[in-house]
């Protein structure tokens, strides 16, 4: 019961605590410590590896674009400037990493003449208790476009005009492949639950 309670009681806390010792990790990193570095690369990978999966086929895909974007953000450790959060900055990377794989194996799938029209998604697409791993599960299970451009839009927070950009293709082609994507998603989602289900967005 202590235990469960020390924690109710310090989750402020052991966030500052995070935050501190992440900074001071950030210092040896700048001077090349190989010891920060992999301190660094040990405190977030798990996270960051989330990030990945949801833009990759499988694990190990994810795990090249989690090493590619670990040496881009050494080789770039200058580039951070202190403004902004830390670990957002090195997140952002990680999007690039597999935005950039993404662009230099895409095969487009050309989707332009679907209906734009997704007013029928609403939000809440967990509403009926699926848990994350299932959603990660489904979301890798859709085309490579319509992943890409789903997780950039629906969880990264970009939007069309910054997808198409990121990309490279249209933002009719963005939003067409974001509807496409939330039809499958969709399906996939009545099918395990037997009902209907709304998507995010």
């Amino acid at each position: 019961m202590g235990i469960n309670i020390g924690i109710g009681l310090s989750n402020t806390t052991m966030m500052m605590t995070t935050d501190t010792r992440l900074a001071e990790i950030w210092e040896g990193c700048l001077k090349n410590d190989r010891k920060q570095q992999e301190l660094l690369y040990k405190t977030l990978a798990p996270r960051m590896l989330a990030v990945c999966m949801r833009y990759a086929h499988d694990k190990d895909e994810a795990q090249d674009i989690l090493q590619e974007g670990f040496i881009k953000m050494f080789n770039n450790a200058h580039k951070y400037r202190g403004e902004g959060n830390l670990e957002g900055w090195i997140r952002r990377i990680m999007v690039h990493c597999a935005i950039s794989r993404y662009r230099k194996a895409k095969s487009m799938v050309l989707v332009e003449d679907f209906a734009e029209d997704n007013t029928s998604f609403g939000n809440g697409y967990n509403d009926h208790g699926l848990e994350a791993k299932d959603l990660l599960n489904m979301v890798q299970k859709l085309p490579q476009t319509y992943r890409s451009v789903f997780n950039l839009y629906a969880i990264e927070g970009y939007s069309h005009q910054e997808i198409s950009s990121k990309l490279g293709i249209t933002e009719l082609l963005s939003r067409t492949n974001l509807c496409r994507a939330r039809a499958i998603l969709k399906q996939m989602v009545n099918s395990l639950t037997g009902s209907e289900m709304c998507l995010a967005g």
